[in-house]
């Protein structure tokens, strides 16, 4: 059931402290943490507490949620100093577009040259 945590999902399980993550940020519906494979100097997730396999669900069902999602990712490149030099909000829909678990989640990506198109 869509929100409802998931058994087999790797974010569901950081979200209930199964598996551990470095945690930089936690609100009452999102938590933020560092990837394990960082495609740059910074590169944190931003994911929602409820589970949702992708951010166009998420905003459907619950628009205050994944607003906190984008609020948190603004606070993460305020927190790690990118907003002078800017900062990427990603978010990958789908195996074709790279996405890997499928729970909802925001990539904040900086520290570098973030070129157009990415790639």
């Amino acid at each position: 059931m869509a929100g409802e945590p998931q058994t087999d999902c790797l974010f569901c399980k950081i979200v209930t402290g199964d598996v551990p993550a470095t945690v930089v940020r936690e609100s009452d519906t999102t938590v933020a943490f560092r990837d394990i494979n960082p495609q740059a100097p910074t590169h944190v997730l931003v994911i929602p507490k409820a589970h949702y396999p992708d951010a166009a669900s998420l905003a459907a069902a619950e628009p205050l949620v994944a607003a906190d999602v984008l609020r948190e990712a603004g606070q993460i490149a305020v927190e790690e100093k990118l907003t002078e030099t800017g900062y990427r909000i990603v978010f990958n829909t789908g195996a074709g577009a790279g996405q890997t678990v499928f729970h909802a989640h925001a990539h904040v990506l900086g520290g570098r040259g973030l070129q157009w198109p990415p790639g």
